[in-house]
């Protein structure tokens, strides 16, 4: 018993020399990269912090904006908007994302126009500058680099942190596995000495009862030798004899099977302590395997993001080209049917079948002018408009939302996979627009859109889940002002004038 206390008391010493790095590894503090302040001086713009920056960026547009994320650091003392109005840099604003373990800071420079950027490192500083110049007006909307959507890749930089935290806790599970295995071998060694040891004891035993066996042998031939008188005695001298052979096999027996059952416990101990490495091996794979995975589904959330965007244009696009081919196909045919009307007199079943296709065409081009009419909306007063003329009964999907700076407008757009039947609610300055029979799949597509820093009557642009399998969109306004609605297809729009117009 007080040896397998002593083998379960070393099982748990390894134990605990293993878990203990693991315990001071996620209690090691966070080393950040303070940064201190932000700087403008003409296109150049200087971001100073405690340390060499490790920084990753990239542009956006409408209006053009570079985006830079440091990792490791965090803000001190630094404003979350710095409006400048240079003619270069129209302003700066700065946010932190990300865990204890693992934090991005962002700064977000807008320019004017667009314009080429050079950025270096200098020490502790990181130093922006503009190259160059264009222009081009595009679409700002919410999308995983802009926004909310900026904390996917914070959770990014965290679960990398977290690998490199798994890997250093797999390389001192492994020493430490080592250490258990010499501790274990070491183990072995001492029970197969002490098996030998006890195995010797029962070979000197059997031994002396060979030798006690041949001297009584020896001492009856004598007594056989010395009288038959005597025979009785060397009778009962036998048995002794006999009966002191089963007692020492007997107990050659009891030592030979002690000694296997400490072989047996001893190698027992040695397979438990074997299972628990294996399975402390299953977690580590499985939590690298978990981490590995997390990554995965976020690099395929991006990916068809980015695909459902790509295939929503295209739809839109072929639409567009479809209904553009329609027209010219039924202008096509009304000229050459006119034609031949001119050149030849038919007979009235023909002109009779040329009526009714020229009247299918006019309902056709007629309905077609019904759907694109703009309807008018005030924000002034509450009001409320529908649409959508005849739809299919099948479930629809918002696909976008957007919104779009025009010359003179300021246009919210909403995209769907198929036409859909909706309503425009006006109440005070704010604007809903609600899609009947309509889902939202992406959560990208929840995000609000902040456009109050935009010249717009539009400040504020954010789709919900409403009851009954509907989707609601409110548009916050500045100020209350007419707005235009189109449907075109799947794409519906809504153009408020700009302030002062």
């Amino acid at each position: 018993m007080s040896r397998e206390s002593s083998m379960r008391g070393l099982a748990v010493s390894l134990l605990g020399l293993w878990l203990v790095p693991l315990v001071a590894l996620a209690q090691q503090p966070a080393d950040y990269n303070t940064i201190t302040s932000v700087n403008v001086s003409g296109g150049t713009v200087e971001i100073s912090g405690s340390k060499k920056p490790d920084f990753n960026s990239f542009t956006m547009t409408d209006p053009p904006r570079l985006v830079i994320d440091v990792s490791g650091a965090v803000f001190k003392d630094v404003p979350e908007e710095l409006p400048v109005g240079n003619g270069t840099v129209t302003g700066i604003r700065t946010q932190a994302y990300g865990t204890e373990s693992s934090s991005i800071a962002r700064i977000l420079i807008g320019y004017e126009r667009e314009v080429e950027t050079d950025i270096q490192t200098s020490g502790n500083k990181l130093v922006v500058k503009v190259l160059g110049s264009g222009g081009g007006a595009v679409v700002a909307q919410v999308t995983p680099s802009e926004g909310q959507g900026t904390s996917a890749q914070g959770a990014t930089a965290a679960n990398t942190q977290a690998g490199s935290n798994a890997q250093d806790a797999a390389r001192a599970a492994a020493s430490d596995r080592e250490a258990q295995e010499k501790a274990v071998k070491a183990a072995a060694d001492a029970a197969r000495a002490e098996r030998e040891a006890q195995e010797k004891a029962a070979a000197e035993a059997t031994a002396r009862a060979k030798a006690d066996a041949d001297a009584e042998k020896k001492r009856q031939e004598e007594a056989q030798a010395a009288a038959k008188r005597q025979d009785e005695e060397r009778r009962a001298s036998e048995q002794a004899a006999a009966a002191e052979k089963k007692r020492q096999d007997e107990e050659a027996q009891a030592a030979t099977k002690r000694a296997e059952d400490e072989r047996r416990a001893t190698a027992q101990a040695a397979a438990d302590q074997k299972r628990q490495q294996e399975a402390d091996a299953k977690t580590a794979a499985e939590e690298k395997r978990a981490a590995a995975q997390a990554a995965a589904e976020e690099r395929q959330a991006a990916a068809k993001t980015a695909a459902e965007q790509k295939r929503a244009a295209a739809q839109t696009a072929a639409e567009a080209k479809r209904l553009k081919d329609e027209e010219r196909q039924a202008a096509a045919q009304a000229r050459r049917e006119e034609q031949q009307s001119a050149r030849e007199a038919a007979a009235d079943q023909r002109r009779q079948r040329a009526a009714e296709a020229r009247e299918r065409r006019e309902q056709a081009v007629a309905a077609r002018e019904s759907r694109a009419r703009p309807s008018q909306g005030s924000a002034a007063a509450e009001s409320r408009e529908s649409g959508g003329g005849a739809v299919s009964s099948r479930r629809k999907t918002m696909t976008q939302i957007g919104f779009q700076q025009q010359p003179d407008s300021s246009r919210v757009f909403v995209r769907t996979n198929e036409p859909v039947r909706y309503t425009v609610g006006t109440s005070g300055n704010q604007v809903v627009l609600e899609l009947e029979n309509t889902r939202v799949v992406e959560s990208n597509n929840t995000l609000p859109l902040d456009t109050h820093f935009f010249p717009s009557a539009v400040s504020r642009v954010e789709a919900f889940s409403g009851a009954g399998q509907t989707v609601r969109v409110v548009i916050q306004l500045k100020q209350g002002v007419r707005y235009e609605t189109r449907q075109e297809g799947g794409l519906i729009t809504l153009d408020f004038p700009r302030p002062g117009r």
